[in-house]
Formats: structure tokens, C-alpha cells, sequence
């Protein structure tokens, strides 16, 4: 799908360069950029926002100087800049009616079983409840992972962790070239790109501004994660007003064909590409639920067996024996051997707190037979 209306879930990606302008947010394009996010919501497309700005919003508060920063000023820059930034969009949103959240991460979230785990809930739970999560990158306490306007990776690895089916990277340029526009006159502009290769790599130029260092050289990057995990993505221009109604219609922008569904591409990851560390058996009702699209709840659970922590992948068995999937375990093996048969309300008591109804949630199974 090459229109962006046609998307489900999008993650819209903005850099430092568009947001912030000589220290200061420039509220009148965030005001147009939340009136088409307001309107693909209207549509019923779910929206998730990855914003860079924290620390360029920061270092204009503190009178910091311009120039690269020293870590700890970066930090500082951050942590004023946050504050600064999550106003604006809950105002700024909240005019049109739409709620937000803010979620913090660095790139080890999305990496890390248990983390990555977490961080998905949340922003699944905040989706559900009808907010727009508005994703940063923890800059207050990440070291080597500061980078001004870097966020095009953890973008599309934001991208991938939610299951979205588009990725948009908004821009300081219209899209990919086969050379740097500002270079060569004689550039030409490629509208699609079919599949990432290494003529496709040696395209992108160096580093962009210094708001946003990450140039066209992290925007590929991000979107050979993005393509090869079922998302598409598209690098439009963010100096447009109403950039993403612009992309709509058809403007000039860059699109980057997904190699698969990005469910498809899921259920391949768990079912072949990692190594199952324990067995979950049920019985033959949570089967047959499982097979209605349900998800694994602790009372269909007759047995448990491995070492596993939260996060792993382990094997769903039927009384005989016979594996008849795979999914990432909600529990420690610990604790999923003591919540076996019992029900879900039960689990506060059992455990002595309070966590997720399901042993394996859905989202994270596939089945032998699945397509």
C-alpha cells in the first residue's frame, strides 16, 4: 500500500530541524502537523509519534551555546527540553480533543526482552485507550546513544515493536535521491524504492544539520529495519504545512516497500528464529480458543517445564504432546508453574502482585497452522 490513508497504525517520526527553530518550538507547524494526525484518527487510523527536540528545546531555555554540547550538557539540555516538549503536544492535542502520552526510551527498550515487553504494553494500552503515544528518545540518562535528530532507528524499531504497517520519517527533504540535491544539480528523485540495496545505501549523503545529524544515511538504516520487519515507510518533506495531508495527496515523498506483512514477518520471527527455552502444555479448551484467536490464559495451562524468563520463547504443547505452536511467555518460569490451572483474577493473590491476564497474550503466539 503506497497511499497513507490505507494504513492502520502509523508512526510518524519528527526531527529537531522541523520541530525546533533557534531554541524555540515553532508552535504554528506542530499546530498544523496535530491537525492531520487529528484527522487520520478521525479515520480511525491509530497514530504514534516519535519526536526528537528535547535537548535543542533545552539547551534554548538554558542559554546553553551552540556548537556540540558535553555529555552532562546534553543531559541537562534534556531534562528541561522534556518537560518543554510534553507541554506542548498535551496542549496542543488537547485543543483538538485528543489525549497524549509520553513514553521514554532508549533503544536498549526495544532490544531487550523484558523492556521491549513493557514498553509494547504500554504503548498497545495507551493506543487502546484512545491516546497518542508521543515517543522520545530518555536523552536525561542515555550516553552513547545521544545524537541529535537520531531518532530514524528508534522510529522504526518503535515501528516494528507495535506491529505498525507504515513508518513515516518526516524530513528536511522531499526523499530519497541518487545524490545529494544539495550537491548535484542533476540528482534525480526516486519515488519508490522497491527494495534496499547497496546502490540504494551508497545514495544517501552524509550528515545532515546540526539539529539533525542523522542525514539520509540513518533513514536508510531505518528503513531496512522497518521493510524487513512488514513496514513500510515513506521519507517526506516536514516543511510543507500539513506535511502527512500533503503525502496523502499525493505530494512528492519517498516510499519504501515493505517485503511482507508485518503480522507475517512477526509470526516468522517467533516460529523460526529463536530458540524455544521452555513448554507450555494445555488442554484441549485452551485449544481450542487459541485456535478462535484467543489468547493462552493460566487456566488452560496443565503443565510448564524448562528455565525461562518473562520474554522467552517457548513451545505451546496439546496433552499428547504434539507442539502446535510457539509464543513469547508473559511469566518467569518461577511463577508460571505456580499460576498453572488457576484463573486469571487469581494471580494477584498467588503472586503477590498484580500482572497480565494471560500467560501468552495473542499478539506474541503463532500456531502450526497459522497462515
Amino acid at each position: 500500500m503506497l497511499n497513507l490513508e490505507d494504513h492502520s497504525r502509523i508512526v510518524v517520526k519528527i526531527g529537531s530541524a522541523l520541530l525546533v527553530e533557534e531554541g524555540h518550538l515553532k508552535r504554528d507547524w506542530l499546530n498544523f502537523l496535530a491537525d492531520d494526525l487529528c484527522r487520520l484518527t478521525k479515520r480511525g487510523t491509530e497514530v504514534i509519534v516519535v519526536s526528537s527536540g528535547a535537548i535543542a528545546l533545552g539547551r534554548g531555555v538554558l542559554g546553553l551555546p551552540k556548537g556540540v554540547l558535553k555529555l552532562e550538557e546534553s543531559q541537562g539540555a534534556a531534562a528541561v527540553g522534556q518537560i518543554e516538549l510534553a507541554e506542548a503536544y498535551q496542549k496542543i492535542f488537547a485543543h483538538r480533543g485528543m489525549t497524549t502520552g509520553q513514553v521514554l526510551l532508549t533503544l536498549r527498550d526495544t532490544e531487550q526482552r523484558r523492556r521491549y515487553l513493557n514498553a509494547r504494553a504500554t504503548v498497545s494500552t495507551l493506543l487502546k485507550l484512545g491516546a497518542v503515544p508521543v515517543i522520545n528518545e530518555n536523552d536525561t540518562v542515555a550516553t552513547t546513544e545521544i545524537r541529535y535528530g537520531d531518532n530514524d532507528r528508534l522510529a522504526a524499531r518503535v515501528a516494528t515493536m507495535v506491529s505498525a504497517d507504515c513508518l513515516v520519517l518526516l524530513s528536511d527533504i522531499d526523499g530519497l535521491y541518487t545524490a545529494p540535491p544539495a550537491e548535484n544539480p542533476l540528482a534525480e528523485h526516486i519515488p519508490v524504492v522497491e527494495r534496499i540495496t547497496r546502490e540504494i545505501e551508497s545514495m544517501a549523503g552524509a550528515v545532515g544539520s546540526e539539529l539533525s545529524r542523522g542525514g539520509m544515511k540513518t533513514k536508510i538504516e531505518a528503513g531496512k529495519i522497518a521493510t524487513n520487519a512488514g513496514t513500510a515507510m515513506v521519507i517526506a518533506s516536514g516543511k510543507r504545512l500539513h506535511p502527512l495531508t500533503n503525502i496523502a495527496q499525493g505530494g512528492r515523498c519517498t516510499w519504501f516497500k515493505a517485503h511482507s506483512t508485518s503480522a507475517t514477518a512477526r509470526k516468522t520471527w517467533i516460529a523460526g528464529q529463536l530458540k524455544p527455552t521452555g513448554q507450555v502444555t494445555i488442554d484441549a479448551g485452551a485449544e481450542k480458543a487459541l485456535r478462535k484467536g484467543k489468547s493462552l490464559l493460566p487456566a488452560g495451562v496443565t503443565d510448564v517445564s524448562g528455565r525461562f524468563q518473562r520474554g522467552d520463547t517457548v513451545c505451546i504443547v496439546d496433552a499428547s504432546g504434539r507442539e502446535i505452536g510457539r509464543g513469547l511467555v508473559a511469566y518467569d518460569c518461577d511463577d508460571a508453574v505456580r499460576l498453572v490451572g488457576h484463573r486469571s483474577r487469581e494471580i494477584e493473590s498467588i503472586l503477590g502482585y498484580s500482572s497480565r491476564a494471560e500467560m501468552i497474550h495473542r499478539d506474541d503466539m503463532v500456531l502450526g497452522d497459522d497462515d
